[in-house]
């Protein structure tokens, strides 16, 4: 697969739409024939930095099979290397696109992640929106020790197309690599805040402000204790055009 290195991150230069066909035939078992699930990562120029100061993290986003971008941070750098990413491919629109095509594809989804009653109430819309799915099983964010065991032990029982963690980036990406040799998915990737946008808790940007590339302006003003996360931004900017002029 086509990709540019952004900091030594591999980003794939896929469309949305070609990402989506390709875990479609992941989901359906039409490629893979490593054990494990496909591991999407879909990191934005925070988890970029983050790898590049954590030697675990960069081993994680090394053994990914497949890293979009998931930042309009990430497409301008790659234009500032003089090569094109065509547009951002984030965790919520993979996801949704996925429910989508399962009218048609049908899939069984696992979903980890986010608080009991942000959990319940997506997997319930799920379930009545887009009938192609079958969930499989369910568990909110907040487990530890004996849990995490019975968690990754019905994962492994189960056997879901789809594993969907909503644990926050990147603990969801060190979750899924922890476990990933024990996980029978057959696709599994970090969806960030998705199962509140779907539950309905946070409101997405509106398309315009989608369209105009400042998703993370109307973020910051409707939450703005993110003001601390967002100062990694101007960071990675002065970090990619100091690694080009060298």
């Amino acid at each position: 697969m086509d990709s540019v290195k952004i900091l030594g991150v591999p980003f794939s230069k896929m469309t949305l739409s070609d990402t989506v066909k390709l875990l479609q035939g992941e989901l359906a078992g039409e490629h893979r024939s490593q054990p494990g699930p496909f591991h999407l990562i879909t990191a934005n120029p925070e988890i970029v930095m983050a790898a590049k100061q954590q030697p675990e993290l960069r081993r994680i986003v090394d053994a990914a099979d497949l890293i979009t971008p998931d930042g309009i941070g990430v497409v301008l750098a790659a234009k500032w290397q003089g090569t094109q990413i065509p547009e951002r491919v984030t965790g919520y629109d993979l996801l949704i696109r996925l429910l989508e095509g399962a009218a048609t594809r049908g899939f069984s989804l696992y979903v980890v992640g986010a608080d009991e009653e942000t959990n319940a109430k997506a997997v319930g819309i799920i379930e009545a929106k887009y009938p192609g799915v079958e969930i499989v099983g369910r568990q909110n964010g907040y487990f530890k020790g004996a849990q995490e065991e019975e968690l990754v032990a019905d994962i492994e029982r189960k056997r879901p197309d789809l594993l969907i963690v909503a644990l926050g980036a990147p603990n969801a990406e060190r979750w899924i690599y922890k476990h990933k040799s024990r996980l029978s998915a057959k696709v599994a990737f970090g969806v960030g805040g998705s199962l509140d946008v779907i539950a309905g808790k946070v409101k997405r940007a509106p398309v315009i402000w989608q369209k105009l590339n400042v998703e993370w302006l109307y973020r910051l003003l409707k939450q703005p204790s993110r003001w601390r996360r967002q100062l990694v931004l101007p960071k990675f900017a002065l970090t990619i055009l100091m690694t080009r002029r060298r």
